[in-house]
């Protein structure tokens, strides 16, 4: 526990008063209609929104699930999320632009829009459930267990004292202000996080215990954790954090913040973009500042904690009065906060605030959505007045906080939950993909990969039986062949689902291109037998643009890794490999720019 000064209370009190304000501030306008409370009436810049999705990606949990990350597998181990990137480019350059033209209030909408009948309907109703519910309040519930586990070691607070005190004000300012408020208050959150955490490491690595960067990258438990990519003759580390990730997590599994095709909170702010532009601009701005930026002042603490706190023996040993259930490697994160000096010590704590408050209340109001447009004005009151369904809104959110923040006193890691929502979705990505760009998937293909995926992923984490298959401690198979063959098994089954059901009705298929126009010999069937019938569905004889923005998505992973690299390596003061990726970084960027230039001509 640190002693907080009169300064430190001043600036997390002045943050607090700056939240609050601004949600009374946007609260009457949000109020008005329920496409201003979610989406603030279309009509927020690039820049902002950009903004908002880096804040609400900056979670409490994300420093706490590097350091785990970094201390249990080393830098390199953040595979297991920069692979991820690849699918943030995809949204970027492919799916930003048709999210926009879909015009739908959620990214639940879609299904009956994409998809027709009763399993449409029961998709779209099951999935509200299943994602603003069930999977959100479980998101929400990893992001309170990092503000628990910093209230702990930081502030000696019991657990259900952090939940109330860092929850009440979340909850109030996401339920008055809504999205609008959401957006305004993650401007501000975004500079106070990101100044927090850069002041932080360069703090710590400076404090009389590790000596400096020098020190630190020449110490004996840190040298062996630099390395960026794995260790090429560790089998084992090649194919669970390099060769897995990036041949087969990044398009098969649905992760909050990171899905196939675009989706979540980041197809909401999509969805609220003034254009097709200002879309595509928030989600480039949002990979590079969340994977080539940001990822280093964690690295670096996670990194000096090593020195400080060597194993969990010693973190026990220097927080005995942190319960056994709560005793992980993540809380080295928060034990090394607590040598701040005063006046950094308060920025930290309100930059880790504003973390918390930025995840929560976009989760809030993303899976309040889902109840106010996918469930209750669906099934419950299709005639409710905006008014209604602002105050259901405002409802939902309260449900969702008491949910998460009680669910979140249970649990003990944040990568324990990172684990289990990876395998739990795996082999569902896959269609979101395709759904865009091949007419055959329908609602039947999604209802089985989801129950499939669900099931197998239950039966192997948590049945003998599951174990024996799949991952068995000796034998045929190693338990990192789990996830590729939950994405397998699931794949095979929603494919032959798909085959052996009807299609989509094509009076559904045709409305879809016609708005849409995805393009891609994927829909040639409906428009050659539309074109039969003269109705004609392609607006012009313009080439289909994925390709292109294949081409661009591939760039951008050079430009984006690269930068990555470059910001380690200079770090590192290791010149030649910085001033390399330095180069390739600044080329990748000029190609970018003039495939993109060759996209915008032809698509806008």
């Amino acid at each position: 526990m640190v002693n907080l000064s009169t300064l430190d209370y001043s600036i997390v009190i002045l943050f607090f008063a700056i939240t609050i304000a601004i949600g009374l501030y946007v609260s009457k306008k949000s109020g008005k209609s329920s496409s201003e409370f979610f989406l603030s009436g279309r009509t927020m810049p690039w820049w902002l929104l950009g903004v908002s999705m880096v804040a609400t990606t900056f979670s409490t949990d994300t420093p706490n699930l590097v350091t785990d990350i970094v201390r249990t597998n080393g830098v390199s181990g953040n595979w297991v999320w920069w692979a991820f990137l690849i699918t943030g480019l995809l949204t970027v350059f492919v799916y930003a632009r048709l999210w926009r033209k879909s015009n739908v209030n959620t990214d639940i909408e879609f299904y009956e829009f994409r998809y027709g009948g009763p399993a449409a309907v029961f998709l779209r109703k099951f999935r509200a459930i299943y994602l603003g519910v069930i999977f959100n309040v479980i998101t929400m519930s990893a992001v309170t267990l990092a503000a628990i586990k910093i209230g702990g070691i930081m502030l000696g607070l019991e657990p259900w004292q952090t939940v109330i005190s860092a929850g009440l004000v979340t909850v109030i300012f996401s339920a008055l202000g809504g999205f609008k408020g959401v957006v305004y208050t993650d401007f501000v959150l975004f500079f106070v996080a990101m100044g927090g955490a850069i002041g932080a490491a360069y703090y710590l690595i400076n404090i009389p215990e590790v000596g400096g960067i020098e020190a630190l990258l020449a110490h004996e438990n840190v040298a062996s954790k630099l390395s960026i990519l794995p260790d090429f003759s560790d089998k084992r580390a090649i194919i669970t954090l390099l060769i897995i990730p990036l041949a087969v997590q990044w398009w098969s599994s649905w992760y909050p913040g990171a899905e196939p095709g675009g989706g979540g909170y980041i197809a909401q702010r999509m969805l609220a973009a003034k254009n097709e532009n200002h879309a595509i601009g928030a989600t480039f701005f949002f990979n590079i500042m969340h994977y080539a930026l940001r990822p280093w002042p964690w690295i670096l603490v996670a990194l000096a904690s090593l020195v400080v706190f060597p194993d969990l023996a010693s973190i026990q040993e220097a927080f005995p009065n942190v319960a056994d259930n709560k005793l992980g490697h993540d809380l080295a994160y928060s034990a090394m906060l607590t040598k701040l000096p005063s006046g950094l010590l308060g920025l930290v704590l309100a930059s880790l605030l504003a973390a918390y408050m930025s995840t929560i209340s976009t989760q809030l109001n993303w899976g309040s959505s889902y109840m106010v447009y996918d469930f209750y004005k669906q099934q419950i009151n299709p005639e409710a007045s905006e008014k209604k369904l602002v105050a259901v809104g405002r409802l939902s959110t309260v449900v969702l906080m008491v949910l998460s923040a009680s669910l979140a006193l249970l649990l003990q890691n944040a990568l324990q939950l990172f684990d289990v929502l990876l395998v739990f979705g795996a082999g569902t990505g896959l269609i979101f993909i395709l759904r865009w760009f091949w007419w055959r998937i329908n609602a039947w293909s999604e209802i089985t990969a989801m129950f499939a995926s669900g099931i197998i992923s239950i039966s192997l984490k948590l049945t003998p039986l599951g174990d024996y298959f799949f991952a068995p401690k000796t034998g045929v198979f190693e338990d990192y062949y789990e996830y590729p063959m939950v994405v397998l098994v699931t794949t095979i089954i929603w494919l032959i689902a798909t085959f052996i059901t009807q299609p989509e009705n094509k009076d559904v298929l045709r409305l879809f291109y016609k708005k849409i126009q995805p393009g891609g010999p994927g829909w040639s069937k409906v428009i050659t037998e539309a074109k039969a019938e003269g109705v004609i569905l392609k607006d012009s004889d313009a080439g289909w643009s994925v390709p292109s923005g294949i081409i661009a998505m591939l760039l951008g992973c050079a430009l984006i890794y690269s930068c990555l690299f470059a910001t380690g390596y200079w770090i590192y003061s290791e010149y030649n490999y910085a001033i390399l990726f330095t180069i390739t970084a600044i080329f990748s960027g000029v190609l970018l720019i003039k495939k993109w230039a060759q996209i915008k001509e032809r698509i806008f």
